[in-house]
């Protein structure tokens, strides 16, 4: 999943990158309301996490006005404050949790997960595509049954892939999705990390999951 952090202070945004990176998070960082405002606007994620005092726009401010705008991404506030009011204001505007700093990263990851599968946000705990399935939660990979080891970099390809079955992603969507870089035109890495998970995923005597639209990109047959 690719989540936008928008807290301002240094160590804790780094703190929270981390350690979501570490559990296989692709993580976006702002430090400031109103580039995080932007972010969240015109970037797709499927979780935000924002803490509430914030330089330029605050947190309860970037939130009324993604609601107002129909946004329905999950949002998890944070603060450093623990009064009532707040968190009652922050829910009434639509937040979908709440945390109170300091807190533990796994606390951060397991409301995550129930977030975005509760409805707000892209993810199921499965995605199934055919006889393939890509469990989100465990990151386990199994084709007819069999299990498939995958690197992390190569489960959030699939996964990405999994999650639009027969629509044409281009390469440079999904460099920008699951490496968070503008594309290279000159380099041929999402054919190299597609050509490794054909190898593991594939079965012999039968079409790849993953077809190639040649001059544009790639696509996750449905019914695989």
């Amino acid at each position: 999943m690719k989540i936008l952090v928008v807290e301002d202070e240094k160590k804790i945004a780094s703190f929270i990158r981390m350690g979501l990176e570490a559990e296989g998070f692709v993580v976006d960082v702002s430090r400031h309301g109103d580039e995080g405002y932007t972010l969240a606007t015109t970037r797709p994620y499927d979780a935000l996490v924002l803490d509430i005092m914030l330089p330029g726009r605050d947190g309860l401010s970037i939130l009324k006005n993604l609601r107002l705008k129909g946004n329905p991404v999950p949002v998890i506030l944070l603060s450093a404050r623990s009064e009532p009011h707040e968190r009652v204001e922050g829910l009434n505007l639509g937040a979908d949790d709440y945390l109170v700093k300091p807190f533990y990263i796994e606390e951060l990851v397991a409301r995550l997960h129930v977030v975005t599968r509760r409805g707000g946000g892209t993810g199921a705990s499965t995605l199934e595509v055919g006889d393939l399935t890509v469990d989100l939660l465990t990151r386990e990979v199994t084709r007819g049954g069999q299990v498939i080891v995958l690197t992390a970099r190569e489960f959030q390809l699939l996964e990405h892939l999994a999650r639009n079955p027969g629509r044409v992603l281009t390469r440079a969507q999904i460099c920008e999705r699951v490496w968070d870089y503008d594309f290279d035109p000159g380099t041929n890495l999402v054919d190299v990390y597609i050509q490794r998970l054909r190898r593991k995923i594939d079965v012999a005597d039968a079409p790849s999951v993953i077809e190639t639209i040649r001059g544009v990109g790639y696509r996750m047959r449905k019914g695989s």
